[in-house]
């Protein structure tokens, strides 16, 4: 059962480009936004955001953050699945970029671009970010080993090749 669920957290995570972030807001308050991203291994998370963004403020106050990774394309009743992650999250320095870009941008879905280190430093708009997963988790539809009643529950997975 474990092999298969970390095969199906895979094919989520693989087939997906949008993760949707959760931060807290300054206030405490959850702030959730969608970004688009890419992994290595399944243990780093990465996406491109601006500086300036609140959940990039959030992150710098922060770096607690969880998401969750689905098809949104889905009809609603048709067991669709969700992967959860949660981890630690920061702006990648400057010094970092040229290795980080090296594996950030290499699982990418549709029409998204590999960023260079030299457009992600100094004057640009726009910054690397990664998230270093803790935790991952299944959410399965219909399915509680404990609980035949339950209608869902989250799993831990380890999709880590």
């Amino acid at each position: 059962m474990a092999a298969d669920l970390d095969r199906h957290v895979r094919g989520i995570v693989d087939g997906v480009a949008y993760l949707v972030l959760a931060t807290t807001d300054p206030d405490g308050r959850p702030r959730t936004s969608p970004v688009y991203f890419s992994h290595d291994g399944y243990r780093d998370l990465y996406w491109v955001s601006a500086p300036d963004a609140q959940h990039s403020r959030n992150i710098v106050r922060d770096p607690r953050v969880a998401g969750v990774i689905f098809d949104s394309s889905v009809p609603p009743g048709s067991g669709a699945s969700a992967a959860y992650v949660t981890g630690m999250a920061r702006q990648v320095p400057d010094f970092e970029l040229e290795k980080r870009c090296a594996v950030a941008f290499h699982r990418l879905v549709g029409t998204a671009r590999a960023f260079k280190p030299a457009e992600l430093r100094g004057e640009a708009p726009l910054r690397l970010y990664v998230m270093d997963v803790e935790l991952w988790e299944a959410h399965l539809p219909g399915v509680d080993p404990d609980d035949e009643e339950a209608p869902e529950t989250r799993v831990e997975a380890a999709p880590e090749l």
